[in-house]
Parts: structure tokens; C-alpha cells; sequence
């Protein structure tokens, strides 16, 4: 079972870092699997519940997982593979649409927002002990939830989505726990979801968001949060309307005790209403970050959620960081009440060129999606052989393999760094590229 490898020790201690050394060492191997605790006990001369101990740790720290009657086995080990290194460099001449950044020409300037916050900070200088959300930004944020009809909860502030889910994750969930995830989603969070010592579990995606049977078969094997995208799904452009919102809240429903983590990140940029399924959990959150509509380097999201998990993440940040710069927070609140981003014609903008590439491959005969949001979802038969025609052809595109487990492969372009006369020559290659359509483009 485990090779020429012998775990030892005699303490539970010992024994888990005995394991450790050999997975640092690369000889227990991700996926590998470990001896079940009676017989390494056994083995050992330790009492079972000593091997136990120490499995435990090691499931703790991250080490390990283990799945029922399947045994324990050494987890993945995601910092080493993280999705985000599976990427194509663009050389010179080649336009890259595959980075996943808003238009830096639809992001509002921040000087004066800045100057503004720079200002307040003079007259009354931040010190340790004052409330880690600033009072305006907290009112801001709570009103423009209540205009889209998140239920009532108070509100907390994180250094952007992945920051806030992976804090609302941590204070509810431990090692070993299973967390419903789109597929395909967001990569970082595919990537975030192991790095936890959590189990994703895939939940199929169309133009609407999740699948309420792909939900309900999630939530009948155990897991024990789900996490969604109300629009702007990266990297489909799915959005969530009102009929499939009403289907999942009655999914969710019959399992009040699961942990329901939304992530909002299109508000700013996208002209679809909200339709938010909180309120059906006994634990929620709802994050919404300003990076798409204010710009990535504002490093903020605001987060509200039930009392008790709002606190929870609060207590443990104040252990941390302690909170988000106040400074960035009145900055984003100014930009908020000066109405500095149109979000009208934000949204206009990337819809006029994300539906233009989406009829301009209809038309050819290529299947693509992108509801909402500022990307496009390609099926392809070979990903690989698509992605490398497209850069002979002159255009980057990121690879599906970053943001898929089971769906099937497929490209996905970012619309933003387009302009109307992109639109046909993209298509051309993009049709060129994608070969038969594939049997199964979302899972």
C-alpha cells in the first residue's frame, strides 16, 4: 500500500508527522492511499485510537482526506497546482483575451475618491480600536442589498470574494467537509475549496446558473455548503433568473442546516436584476466585490450574512488583519454616493460586445455562452489543439481546464479588451479552432 515507506512513531504526534515527512518528501504521493488504523496500529503496537489521533491531525492540517469505507488517502496538494498557472503566455502580436480584467477605460478614476478618504483621515486620523466597518460604507452597502432583496443582516468587509468566502468557509466548516461548487466555476475557488482541506463537489451549470437536480443530488450526498453565483458567472456568463432562483430556494429548503455562500461579484457591471436565495439557510452570506466595477486593486468586498456567521468571520479577522483599511473603505463609499460608475452603461458595454460574439459564432455554426458578465464560454472538441490554433491564429485564450472538473473542455474569452471590429475576426478563429461540437459542454 504504501511502498517501501514505513510510517512511525508511537505517539499520535509522531505518527502524523511521520506521514508529513513522507508527503514532503514526495514518498506518499497525492492520492496515495494509508493503511486502515487497525492495521497500522497493529503494526505499530499502539493502541487504535492513537493512529486515529493522528489521522485526525492530519486531516486537520490538510494532509489527508478520508472518505468512509474508501479509507484515508494523501490529498491533492493545490499550491503546487494551483489552476491559475495553467495559462498561455501571449507573444508579441498576439492579442490576449484571456486574463479575465474588466476594461480599464469603463473603471471610474480614483484620485478623487482617494483624496476625499486622505482628507477624513486628516481631520480624524484611524486608530486601533474603532470599528472595523466605516459607518458610511456599511450604509451603502446595506442599502444597495436591501434594493435587491437580500434579507436583513449586518454588515462586514473582506480584501475581496475569494478573502470573504474562504473566511466564511473556514469559521463554519472543518477538514474533510464537502462544499457544492459549479462546474464549471471560478478556478481560484476550485483551487481555495482542497487548499481548505474541504472536498468540492460538482455541481453541473446552464445559462441560468446551477441545476436544481445537480443541487439536490449535491445536497443528498452530504455536503455541507453550497456556494453559487448570482450573475456574471466566470467563466459562462450565467446568470440566475427567477424561475431557477425559485427552484433552488425550494432545493435548499429541505436542508436548512447547510452553510449557502453567494457570491455577487457582477453587481456594477451587469443590468440582470438580483435574485438571491438566502433566506432559506440558517447559515448565509453574501458577497459582492467592487473589483469588476471600480477596479481589481481596490483589494475590497463588502459581506452580510446571518448574525451569527457575520460575527463569527468578524471575531476571527480581528485575530488577523484585524480589519480592511477604512482608508479603501470611504474611498469605495464615495464612489458608491457620487455615482461615479454608470452601471447602465458599463453593463451596455459588454453586453453589446460579449452578445456580438455570441451571435457572431451562432451564426457559424459554434455553440457559445455568455448571459451576463464580460466572458464567453466556447465548447470545443480538443482543448489543447483549440487553444494552440487560436495562437497561431493571433488570439490568447484561457484554457477550460482552469475552471472545469467534470464539464466538458471548451475556451474562454474575455470580451473586455475587444472592440467592434474584433468581433467577426475572433469568430472566424474561434469556429476554426472549436472542431464538432462536443457531446457534453457543461458537465
Amino acid at each position: 500500500m504504501l511502498g517501501e515507506y514505513r510510517i512511525e512513531g508511537r505517539r499520535a504526534s509522531e505518527i502524523a508527522a511521520s506521514v508529513e515527512r513522507g508527503v514532503g518528501a514526495g514518498e506518499l504521493v497525492p492520492g496515495q492511499v494509508l493503511p486502515p488504523m487497525r492495521e497500522l496500529a497493529l503494526t505499530l503496537g499502539v493502541n487504535p485510537n492513537t493512529v486515529a489521533a493522528a489521522y485526525r491531525t492530519l486531516r486537520e492540517r490538510g494532509v489527508i482526506e478520508t472518505d468512509g469505507r474508501r479509507g484515508s488517502r494523501v490529498r491533492p496538494r493545490p499550491a503546487t497546482t494551483a489552476r491559475g498557472s495553467i495559462l498561455v503566455d501571449a507573444p508579441a502580436g498576439v492579442r490576449d483575451v484571456s486574463k479575465g480584467n474588466p476594461d480599464p477605460g469603463l473603471l471610474p478614476p480614483l484620485g478623487p475618491a482617494l483624496a476625499e478618504a486622505a482628507r477624513r483621515e486628516a481631520e480624524r486620523p484611524g486608530l486601533y480600536g474603532e470599528a472595523p466597518v466605516d459607518e458610511g460604507f456599511a450604509r451603502l452597502a446595506r442599502a444597495a442589498l436591501d434594493a435587491d432583496g437580500v434579507p436583513d443582516g449586518p454588515v462586514a468587509v473582506a480584501s475581496g470574494s475569494l478573502d470573504a468566502v474562504e473566511r466564511v468557509l473556514a469559521v463554519h466548516l472543518r477538514p474533510g467537509d464537502a462544499v457544492a461548487v459549479e462546474d464549471p466555476g471560478w478556478g481560484s475557488l476550485l483551487d481555495l475549496i482542497p487548499a481548505l482541506g474541504l472536498r468540492p463537489v460538482p455541481m453541473t451549470v446552464d445559462d441560468e446558473g446551477p441545476l436544481p437536480e445537480a443541487m439536490a443530488r449535491a445536497l443528498r450526498s452530504g455536503v455541507r455548503a453550497v456556494i453559487v453565483t448570482d450573475r456574471a458567472q466566470n467563466p459562462t456568463g450565467a446568470a440566475i433568473g427567477a424561475a431557477r432562483a425559485e427552484e433552488l430556494r425550494r432545493v435548499l429548503a429541505a436542508h436548512p442546516d447547510v452553510l449557502l455562500i453567494e457570491d455577487d461579484h457582477g453587481h456594477g457591471i451587469v443590468d440582470l436584476p438580483l435574485h438571491p436565495l438566502a433566506g432559506v439557510t440558517d447559515r448565509w452570506a453574501m458577497v459582492r466585490s467592487v473589483a469588476k466595477a471600480l477596479g481589481p486593486d481596490l483589494r475590497i468586498a463588502a459581506l452580510t450574512g446571518d448574525a451569527v456567521t457575520v460575527d463569527r468571520v468578524l471575531g476571527r479577522q480581528r485575530l488577523g488583519p484585524g480589519w480592511v483599511s477604512r482608508l479603501l473603505q470611504r474611498a469605495v463609499a464615495h464612489l458608491w454616493a457620487t455615482g461615479a460608475v454608470d452601471a447602465a452603461a458599463v453593463a451596455g458595454a459588454y453586453a453589446e460586445l460579449r452578445d456580438g460574439l455570441v451571435r457572431a459564432l451562432e451564426r457559424r455554426g459554434v455553440e457559445a455562452h455568455g448571459r451576463s458578465g464580460m466572458n464567453v464560454w466556447v465548447p470545443v472538441a480538443d482543448e489543447t489543439g483549440a487553444v494552440t490554433r487560436l495562437l497561431g491564429a493571433g488570439w490568447a485564450v484561457a484554457p477550460g481546464a482552469r475552471f472545469r472538473m467534470n464539464a466538458g473542455p471548451a475556451v474562454r474569452v474575455t470580451v473586455s479588451g475587444l472592440t467592434a471590429s474584433d468581433i467577426e475576426p475572433l469568430a472566424d478563429a474561434l469556429a476554426a479552432a472549436a472542431g464538432p461540437a462536443p457531446a457534453r459542454s457543461y458537465g
